[in-house]
């Protein structure tokens, strides 16, 4: 009963660390697939754009399943959804030990870990909007430190496996330990508070019914004729489109300033580690100033960050560019999903934010490629990087521009939400 003893630890927690753990091996494994470039080029002689279209299907896939992903987690909950998930991620890796031709390659990882890999971001974050309110940006972002965590480790066991196996033992090794282990610890994931009686931040229910709480917020029909609504899916849009071309093109822009291949790499892992500090510190930013206001900030950094990127030819003014770029994209990672339940609650989540973020895997899509294609021109990154300045300065004046919504809600009571 509430009052005697010693508070009822809150099942919240679990739920965090199962997300954060899930982060670590599939977005660590997503985001370090380039360490099998060389290997697979020297085994078949494909071109790295070869090997980089089927990564961009799969990141594709991400982004337009999630929506799917999203609206059978707001159906079903998360612990069915990402175990499917889950196999389907595990499978593709362990069949990309087989790999002959190079539809396989783009079926097994392009398709099979797309799939699986689409609800690692809005099943996961939809989730942990569930269980926290008054703390949700900072467990939003103690969740997405479990993909900074995952770059760091994932390199050092993946060059491991290589070079102690090979190749294709490491895929079949990789793949099956993410089969068994997302697959396990979903389990323990729960779709709210409520399933356990429980009220989000760890308050008694009376019953284990739905709470209102837990279903507050406006649905998809409701919130598609909002302009918040498409602001938010062109603010992802721009966030994803830098985010993902400086991921993808700052080391070999390193190495054409005439740096080492190890110290360009640093650059990328200063990035790295500085973002998973970040997605704490913006998070807690987020609950405590607002939303808006952390990512207007984090804006101003990014902006800061590419300007500096304009003159920065010495190997320590690039890990400045990445030790302040980093702050600046680990912060906008922890705070979007927040923002999103801030601005529309929590009754639809997992849809609302599956469309939100496939707008942004649209941009991460499209903008690298983009980026290439004016480097092969020009020979140059000059252009293409001036045009992520302009476009996180369109970021900017988005976010600034959003304002709270009043209105109905889904259950007719006028409500007032903001960022």
């Amino acid at each position: 009963m509430p009052g005697n003893g010693k508070p009822k630890f809150f099942y919240g927690y679990v739920v965090v660390a199962v997300c954060f753990s899930i982060q670590v091996i599939a977005w660590g494994l997503i985001n370090t697939f380039g360490v099998f470039f060389k290997p697979l080029i020297t085994e078949f002689d494909w071109s790295r754009a070869t090997i980089s279209g089927a990564i961009s299907l799969a990141f594709f896939l991400i982004g337009l399943v999630g929506v799917i992903a999203g609206v059978l987690n707001d159906r079903f909950g998360p612990r069915s959804v990402m175990a499917a998930c889950g196999f389907f991620f595990g499978l593709g890796y362990v069949l990309l030990s087989q790999v002959n031709a190079i539809w396989q390659l783009y079926l097994f990882y392009g398709v099979l870990v797309g799939i699986g890999g689409c609800a690692t971001d809005v099943v996961l974050l939809s989730t942990i909007a569930r269980w926290f309110a008054k703390r949700r940006g900072v467990m939003s972002g103690v969740t997405k430190v479990g993909t900074g965590v995952g770059i760091f480790i994932m390199p050092l066991v993946e060059t491991k496996l290589i070079l102690a196996y090979g190749w294709r033992a490491a895929f079949f090794i990789l793949g099956a330990l993410a089969l068994a282990l997302i697959v396990s610890v979903a389990q323990l994931l729960r779709r709210d508070p409520s399933q356990k009686g429980l009220l989000p931040n760890g308050g008694e229910s009376a019953t284990n019914g739905s709470s209102d709480l837990a279903e507050e917020g406006l649905s998809l029909r409701e919130v598609i004729y909002m302009r918040q609504f498409w602001t938010i899916c062109a603010i992802y849009f721009t966030i994803v489109s830098f985010a993902m071309t400086i991921l993808i093109h700052i080391v070999p822009h390193t190495i054409d300033l005439g740096i080492s291949v190890t110290n360009a790499a640093g650059v990328l892992s200063t990035i790295g580690a500085v973002s998973i500090v970040a997605r704490v510190v913006m998070g807690t930013a987020g609950d405590r100033i607002g939303n808006k206001h952390a990512m207007i900030i984090c804006f101003l950094i990014l902006v800061g960050a590419l300007l500096w990127l304009q003159m920065a030819k010495e190997l320590w003014m690039l890990y400045l560019f990445g030790a302040v770029y980093g702050f600046s994209h680990g912060g906008f990672f922890a705070l979007i999903s927040p923002t999103v339940a801030g601005l529309f609650g929590i009754r639809s989540h997992g849809t609302i934010f599956g469309i939100v973020s496939f707008s942004g895997t649209v941009g991460g899509a499209i903008s690298p490629l983009l980026v290439a294609y004016i480097f092969d021109i020009n020979h140059s990154y000059r252009l293409g990087f001036l045009l992520l300045i302009m476009l996180s300065i369109i970021g900017l004046m988005l976010t600034a521009s959003l304002r709270p919504i009043t209105g109905g809600g889904g259950d007719g009571s006028r409500k007032s939400r903001g960022v």
